[in-house]
């Protein structure tokens, strides 16, 4: 390991595969060709990618390009975020697959922090940096009490961001475990803490073949991606985790593992237990019913 927020995952490349026979040669052709011209209308519509109708309509048709359905209500309903005029939404969502940038863009176009790795990543690394997405340098520990400051004045100044707080991949959505620098950030700004799950079927089916883990490289996982039949990406939203006025016996701890509860076993938050003294419900009144996008 490398850094503070480096972690090993024990998922591998051979961890990926379809749960249902791939495409023919003839499809998967099909498929390359109309990802390559969405990719060059992305990249070519430069700063302006960055405007949030437009990032969410580039990051939908790439995954339209490559056969992937996004299931739930219509991008942009707004069913990550919270509402309100306050600090903005720190979303904390599993880590599968390059492929859940854009799936949470395509949804709701958010502030990404990821690791400086993704930037290199090719046409996902040019989309998260058209996005304005916050790179971090996992290799130097000085840089994490900057990290969370400067995470904790976007969330102050009503920007929402998304981040990985695994820290790696893994190729189901039930495996790992948080890190809890990011959630400091979110109780010195005070603001709401929205768990997210990313998982992937085919046919309904539980599919790995979207795992982007290990050793693997962007162009096998991208050939995966490109043969799989019948590949949908679910988000499921929970339901907020509030720090506002929290009880001072809250702390990242707690509320780390409150988030990697609902993320991780798709099950929603109840009460937080500091010191054996319930300190509040932590569930918001916002999208109280788990969405589906």
């Amino acid at each position: 390991m490398n850094g503070p927020w480096d972690v090993r995952s024990d998922c591998t490349p051979g961890c990926a595969a379809h749960a249902v026979p791939p495409l023919p040669a003839t499809g998967v052709v099909r498929r390359s060709t109309g990802f390559a011209h969405r990719v060059r209308r992305a990249l070519t519509d430069g700063a302006r990618m960055a405007e949030p109708p437009r990032l969410r309509a580039h990051a939908g048709a790439l995954l339209d390009a490559l056969g992937i359905r996004l299931d739930g209500p219509a991008p942009g309903a707004g069913a990550l975020t919270c509402p309100g005029g306050g600090p903005g939404t720190l979303l904390v969502v599993n880590h599968i697959s390059w492929l859940d940038i854009p799936a949470l863009l395509a949804v709701e176009p958010v502030t990404l922090l990821a690791k400086r790795e993704v930037g290199g990543w090719p046409v996902v690394g040019g989309l998260a940096r058209r996005a304005g997405t916050h790179f971090i340098d996992r290799t130097n520990p000085r840089q994490l009490p900057h990290i969370v400051r400067e995470l904790a004045e976007l969330l102050g100044s009503g920007r929402s961001v998304a981040v990985f707080p695994q820290a790696t991949t893994w190729c189901t959505a039930d495996r790992g475990a948080f890190r809890r620098a990011t959630f400091q950030a979110a109780l010195d700004a005070g603001a709401p803490v929205r768990p997210v799950t990313v998982a992937y079927t085919q046919q309904g089916l539980p599919s790995t073949v979207a795992a982007f883990c290990g050793e693997d490289t962007f162009l096998a996982s991208l050939r995966r991606v490109l043969a799989a039949r019948a590949l949908t990406v679910r988000v499921t939203a929970h339901p907020a985790l509030t720090t506002a006025g929290r009880d001072p016996g809250l702390d990242r701890r707690e509320l780390a593992a409150l988030a990697a509860r609902a993320v991780l076993g798709g099950r929603p938050a109840g009460r937080v237990v500091a010191g054996g003294v319930p300190v509040g419900p932590l569930v918001a009144p916002v999208r109280d019913a788990p969405a589906h996008v």
